[in-house]
């Protein structure tokens, strides 16, 4: 049986021998992006091919004729989904026609030949039993995570470049009720979501003459405009940092982003800064309280030395005291040894604190979702 490839240009993809030309001209990528158990493609200049493959990073055997060659297979993939590469713009940020994200770039920007990286999309999304099947979560850690986006907790994930924020964004909203209208707000448009009323907006980069951009920011003000139930931004890295937290304080809780940092408190220094790009003098200690009175919890995800990504915390915020913002971990991951194949043996357990999100359920009368019940039993009657 023929399988549908993960990218296909928009010209050529009712026919089969257009089709098939056009996986042709993508040189070497074509076993790698049609092989499943491949998550991330990297291309360094014509020799160099690494995959990335169950977490471990591998260097392939195959090549491209020469550098003019790795040229030329981006600009099929690039033109294929409306963008542009060359001298004058030679850098690409592109969606895929399957949601897989790509970066490229070429000389000059590229000193030592053309780069090109290509994270794929799984054809089958992970969901909440795949990541406490992989040691991502635990049972009860996904319950929580359930628990914070039904009581409409505003979430966000941290975690570094290539850790899974972006998959385990796409699991948390896998708990969004389906009856809710959802407004998504991306760079490259990726994540694919079950619920029937979505609504996806993907910024913009402006032509060579400075005209037609659209900004995340631009994007998260327009939303707001759209009646949504819940907005959800791919990843917060700018001054769209105030506008998210300001949409959080006023009604569209619920809402869920990612943000590139290493650990809880990290993610909270990080969002003031970002917070302060947006051009609006604010002192940080309001800056502190906005954070504090719009963010619920965020959850730290990283990709450990074995190569396995996990969440290391879940962090509540609970306030601020003065200038200083209160925080509280309610999951934390030890690290109690390795296994003779290098495997890290951990174990992601509670802290002892009683989340509030527990309290949030039953004030919205809202089902504790059993393996969470278990860990965090009623107090007094329900």
């Amino acid at each position: 049986m023929d399988t549908i490839p993960l990218i296909a240009p928009h010209s050529d993809r009712t026919t089969l021998g257009g089709l098939d030309d056009y996986l042709q001209r993508l040189g070497p990528l074509r076993a790698l992006l049609e092989d499943d158990a491949i998550t991330e493609i990297m291309v360094r200049g014509a020799d160099d091919i690494f995959i990335e493959r169950r977490g471990t990073l591998e260097l392939t055997d195959l090549h491209f004729r020469d550098e003019n060659h790795v040229v030329d297979v981006i600009q099929v993939i690039v033109s294929s989904v409306g963008r542009r590469i060359d001298a004058h713009q030679p850098v690409c940020e592109a969606r895929l026609l399957d949601g897989s994200r790509l970066a490229a770039s070429i000389p000059p920007v590229a000193v030592n030949g053309p780069l090109l990286t290509i994270r794929k999309l799984p054809r089958d999304p992970f969901g909440a039993e795949d990541l406490i099947r992989l040691g991502t979560l635990t049972e009860a850690t996904a319950a929580i995570l359930e628990a914070y986006v039904r009581a409409r907790a505003n979430v966000i994930i941290s975690g570094g470049t290539g850790s899974g924020k972006t998959t385990l964004l796409r699991v948390c909203s896998d708990f969004i009720p389906a009856g809710e209208r959802i407004v998504i707000i991306e760079d490259a448009a990726e994540l694919q979501l079950r619920q029937p009323h979505v609504c996806s907006l993907e910024a913009q980069s402006p032509d060579p003459d400075g005209r037609g951009g659209v900004s995340i920011r631009d994007l998260v003000a327009h939303s707001l405009r759209m009646r949504p139930d819940r907005i959800i931004v791919g990843e917060c890295r700018g001054g769209e940092a105030l506008d998210m937290l300001q949409a959080m304080n006023t009604g569209h809780d619920g809402s869920l982003s990612t943000l590139h940092a290493n650990t809880a408190r990290d993610c909270v220094a990080r969002l003031e800064t970002l917070v302060l790009l947006a051009g609006v003098e604010l002192p940080i200690r309001a800056i502190r309280q906005q954070i504090s009175s719009a963010v619920d919890v965020v959850v730290q995800i990283a990709r450990l030395r074995d190569g396995s990504r996990k969440v290391t915390s879940i962090t509540e915020l609970w306030g601020t005291e003065g200038e200083t913002m209160t925080m509280q971990d309610i999951f934390t991951l030890d690290v109690t040894g390795a296994a003779p194949d290098g495997r890290l043996i951990t174990e992601l357990k509670p802290s002892g604190f009683r989340p509030r999100v527990v309290a949030k359920l039953h004030e919205q009368r809202i089902p504790v979702p059993p393996p969470l019940a278990r860990l965090f039993p009623t107090r007094g009657a329900a």
